[in-house]
């Protein structure tokens, strides 16, 4: 088991906690600073980076992913500095994929030629909506017209470009949806994330949908509607889904989240950031302070940008494995959650839930059917009843 993470691989997810405003939806860690002192970050990140490279030593590092808040605020010379620093500290893969995440302002599709001179060669791009004042009910700050031209402008500067939409919006219909992601899909993207709108605890959305001020969204009955015509045009425009909200062509998958859904092992730096790591031959799960300052500073006194370690291993390891392989279209292997369980999976349960069209089972692997995708949690739970 101390070896499993090599069926993922390894990969670093670097955290920039900083926006220009933040989205009503939004529960990740962002923030709004008037102010931020790039040089000190970058020394910050660096130290970080060779702490982990120490601990890290020898291995293969296949992505590289600037997740936020929105990196695409970074300096071109503090990222060009990072990934200096990522190919100093690891032997890295030939084909590298190093993604950043980007909203499709003009400030930001300013630094796209910048990035892609420093190494980034994968760019995933926040459009959110194709329509105006859906972008403006999901407090967005750009529009359909600089969405578009920051694709134009990534196409040019990068060989892999991805944008995110979401839909089950408010007051959107089936054919309202259908066109719009017609219109995207008619931009030939190499991969598309689609997501369905969560009311998340503590996001400015979950306040007004509990004062009755948020009003329009789907019924269940619209949102399987929705989600069925996604994969059906998704599928149709030769993006099947490979995961439950992410479509791609062939080969054109997001490498990084799959060491994710694959149980991999991967570095978070920054603040917020998650990681799991594998050390000493134990499963670590890693997390770093959410607040900029208690990090930064963390880091400037010379300690670990992270908390206290949780070990990860065993039972909980397994049902990790089996929560995220599940996502994925290709599914997951009962023996490879057996050796991580000390423990086979219920043979009999795999049957009842095959013959009910949930899984697709075979002695070697078991996948989500497209009914349970739909119903996913809930096959999780059956699936992991002890």
């Amino acid at each position: 088991m101390s070896e499993d993470w090599r069926n993922g691989g390894f990969g670093l997810y670097l955290h920039w906690p900083f926006c220009q405003s933040k989205c009503p939806y939004c529960d990740f860690n962002s923030h709004v600073a008037e102010r931020i002192e790039q040089e000190r970050w970058q020394a910050a990140y660096l130290a970080e980076i060779e702490r982990v490279g120490r601990e890290t030593e020898g291995r293969l590092l296949s992505t590289v992913f600037f997740g936020g808040g929105t990196p695409s605020l970074m300096d071109g010379g503090l990222v060009a500095a990072i990934l200096d620093k990522v190919r100093a500290t690891w032997v890295v893969a030939n084909d590298l994929e190093v993604t950043m995440e980007a909203n499709p302002g003009s400030v930001e599709a300013g630094r796209f030629a910048d990035y892609a001179a420093a190494g980034v060669n994968r760019v995933s791009i926040g459009f959110q909506a194709l329509n105006d004042g859906d972008l403006r009910r999901l407090g967005r700050m750009h529009t359909v017209a600089e969405a578009r031209k920051a694709h134009d402008v990534a196409r040019k500067a990068f060989g892999r470009v991805s944008f995110d939409l979401i839909y089950a919006r408010q007051d959107q219909t089936a054919e309202a949806w259908r066109a719009e992601l017609r219109e995207a899909l008619a931009m030939a993207p190499d991969h598309l994330s689609l997501y369905q709108l969560t009311i998340e605890d503590g996001t400015v959305f979950a306040a007004r949908h509990a004062r009755g001020l948020l009003p329009g969204l789907p019924e269940e009955d619209l949102s399987v509607e929705l989600y069925e015509l996604t994969q059906e045009l998704c599928e149709a425009a030769g993006l099947p889904a490979y995961e439950v909200s992410n479509h791609a062509r062939p080969g054109q998958e997001a490498r990084h989240n799959l060491i994710y859904w694959r149980l991999g092992d991967y570095a978070g730096v920054g603040p917020g950031a998650h990681g799991r790591l594998t050390l000493g031959g134990r499963r670590w799960a890693t997390e770093a302070p959410k607040a900029p300052g208690a990090w930064l500073g963390a880091v400037e006194a010379g300690g670990a940008g992270e908390l206290p370690r949780e070990l990860s291993e065993g039972a909980d390891q397994a049902t990790e494995y089996l929560l995220n392989a599940l996502r994925l279209s290709e599914g997951a292997e009962p023996a490879r959650y057996a050796k991580l369980r000390g423990a086979p999976m219920d043979a009999a349960k795999i049957a009842e839930l095959v013959a009910g069209g949930f899984l697709d089972g075979a002695p070697d692997r078991i996948r989500a059917t497209r009914s349970g995708r739909m119903v996913l949690n809930a096959l999780l739970r059956e699936l992991l009843l002890d």
